[in-house]
C-alpha cells in the first residue's frame, strides 16, 4: 500500500505549483488511477517475458519472484457461494467487473484447462478422443463470459474461480480551508495498492500524464526524465 497523500505531496512539489500551475485533486485521482492501472498491467507483459529467461537463485534478485510478489496482490479467489452469485444463463457465467485475469477454474476441486475459444469449441464439438470428460474439464473466457465443460460436452457450474482482482480507484480526499484543498482521511479515502517499491514510478507517471494533460512541457518531460532514470535502475527482463 502506497500512502495517496505522499503521492499527491510529492507531484505537487515537483510540478512546482506556483510556477507550472496547480494540478488539482480531481486531476490527481485521474492520473493517479490512470498511472496506477498502467503499472498494474505492464505486470503481466513482464511476467511473460521474464518467464522466457533463466532465473536465479537467488530469491530476492529473482525478476519473475518479484514479479509475482507484486501480483499476489491482487490475487483473490471466489468459491462456489459467490461464484453462484455471477450473473448466469444457461451456464455461461457473465464475469463481475472487478475481475481484470483469471488464472484457474475448478470444478469440486478439479481444475479446468483454459482454451483458446476456438479450441474450446473443437473440443466440446469433436469425436471422443478430444471430447472433455468429467476428469478433464476444459473452459474458456471471452467477452467477459466464462464457460466450463465437463463429460460429453456439456456444460457446468464452476465451483471455484481464481484471479487477479482489478486495484481499487485511488481517491485522495480533501476538505476546503481559506480555498485551499486540505487532505482529509475518511472512509472514501483509497491509497494505492501497488507494492511500495512502485510510489517512485507511480509519481513520474502522474507527473507526465499531467504535463500532457495541461500542455506543459516542462512537467511532462521531466516525469518522462525521472521515469526512465527509475527503469534504468529497475532489472532488464
Amino acid at each position: 500500500m502506497i500512502s495517496v497523500d505522499t503521492v499527491y505531496q510529492k507531484v505537487l512539489a515537483l510540478a512546482n505549483k506556483e510556477q507550472r500551475g496547480y494540478i488539482t485533486p480531481q486531476d490527481f485521482n485521474l492520473f493517479a488511477n490512470q498511472a496506477q492501472l498502467e503499472v498494474f498491467e505492464q505486470y503481466f507483459y513482464d511476467i511473460n517475458v521474464a518467464r522466457k529467461n533463466q532465473g536465479n537463485d537467488t530469491v530476492y534478485a529473482d525478476v519473475d519472484d518479484m514479479l509475482e510478489e507484486k501480483l499476489q496482490i491482487f490475487e483473490s479467489f471466489d468459491d462456489s457461494t459467490t461464484v453462484g452469485g455471477y450473473t448466469n444463463a444457461s451456464t455461461v457465467y457473465t464475469l463481475p467487473n472487478y475481475i481484470y485475469r483469471i488464472h484457474r477454474v475448478e470444478v469440486d476441486n478439479t481444475n479446468a484447462e483454459i482454451l483458446s475459444t476456438k479450441d474450446f469449441n473443437d473440443c466440446i464439438q469433436g469425436g471422443p478422443l478430444i471430447m472433455p470428460t468429467d476428469n478433464t474439464l476444459i473452459c474458456n473466457i471471452r467477452n467477459n463470459e466464462l464457460r466450463v465443460a465437463g463429460g460429453d460436452g456439456s456444460l457446468v457450474d464452476p465451483t471455484g474461480v481464481y484471479y487477479f482482482r482489478v486495484p481499487s480507484r485511488v481517491n485522495w480526499t480533501y476538505v476546503v480551508i481559506n480555498k485551499q484543498a486540505m487532505y482529509d482521511a475518511n472512509s472514501s479515502t483509497q491509497s494505492f495498492e501497488l507494492h511500495s517499491s512502485e510510489e517512485n514510478n507511480l509519481v513520474n507517471k502522474i507527473l507526465t500524464l499531467a504535463g500532457v494533460s495541461n500542455k506543459q512541457l516542462d512537467i511532462m518531460k521531466a516525469g518522462q526524465g525521472m521515469d526512465m532514470s527509475t527503469k534504468q535502475q529497475q532489472p532488464k527482463i
